[in-house]
């Protein structure tokens, strides 16, 4: 089950967020939970931010935000990540599903999303939801913590 993140989910998404095998993969650099608080909150209080709960216990996450205007048939699907100790047991495919029924129940028409072009894992689960490869957006991402550029696949899936 997903489900909107709330303030209190605050501390297990910084903990995922800087968790050492999940954080190169995701958007910020290691920071303390002061400075990830005010990102953490920002995000809650946009309500783009979900939980993914087995049993009630969050074990992962991941934002859908709703593109505007010309592009607000779409749903960015970003920040996607299970905690270690559930991974490799399906929960990763089974949230990303949920993720997609809930942006085609709200109304829209097409999901997208980058992915680090290493990131080969992530990007076989993408396809077996049926993602597709639109290109390669080239030193799209720095990492700060390793002084290099990543460059990432874009990848979008169309509701039918």
């Amino acid at each position: 089950m997903i489900r909107i993140a709330t303030k209190e989910d605050i501390p297990f998404l910084y903990r995922l967020h800087m968790h050492p095998s999940v954080n190169p993969w995701l958007l910020y650099e290691y920071m303390t939970f002061e400075e990830f608080l005010l990102i953490g909150t920002d995000l809650v209080h946009r309500g783009i931010k979900w939980l993914y709960e087995v049993d009630g216990k969050p074990v992962g996450m991941c934002k859908l935000q709703p593109m505007k205007y010309r592009n607000s048939h779409i749903a960015y699907l970003g920040g996607v990540a299970i905690d270690p100790e559930w991974s490799g047991k399906g929960h990763g495919k089974m949230m990303i599903d949920a993720a997609i029924g809930q942006a085609r129940s709200s109304g829209f028409t097409r999901m997208e999303l980058t992915v680090a072009t290493t990131n080969t894992r992530a990007i076989r689960l993408y396809e077996s939801l049926g993602f597709m490869s639109e290109g390669i957006l080239k030193n799209y991402t720095y990492l700060t913590s390793e002084k290099r550029y990543v460059d990432e696949q874009v990848m979008g899936l169309i509701f039918s």
